[in-house]
């Protein structure tokens, strides 16, 4: 797993991050605001106080977080088997 090392809050519910392998960039939020818990983004106080969560991830007061696997694959846009090699399919001869 990679954790996120730095985070900072930008508008429009994005978020720029570092990850400890020097992968960084910001990620664009956006489309989980208003849905579900995420409608607590409506506060932007809320939302600007995303902070680092203990097992790499981020998260914001009440317990909200989203793993660090998740923004990884959206920061560098690899699907779930290219950071998850064992996931892959293996192919069966028949």
């Amino acid at each position: 797993m990679n954790k996120v090392v730095d985070v900072r809050p930008l508008e429009n519910y994005r978020v720029w991050l570092r990850f400890a392998d020097g992968t960084q960039g910001e990620i664009d939020l956006s489309d989980l605001a208003g849905k579900g818990v995420f409608t607590a983004w409506a506060d932007s106080d809320l939302f600007n106080s995303v902070h680092l969560e203990e097992g790499g991830g981020i998260e914001w007061p009440g317990g909200l977080d989203i793993c660090p696997d998740t923004l990884f694959m959206r920061l560098t846009g690899k699907a779930v088997e290219d950071v998850f090699p064992s996931l892959k399919p293996t192919p069966v001869d028949a």
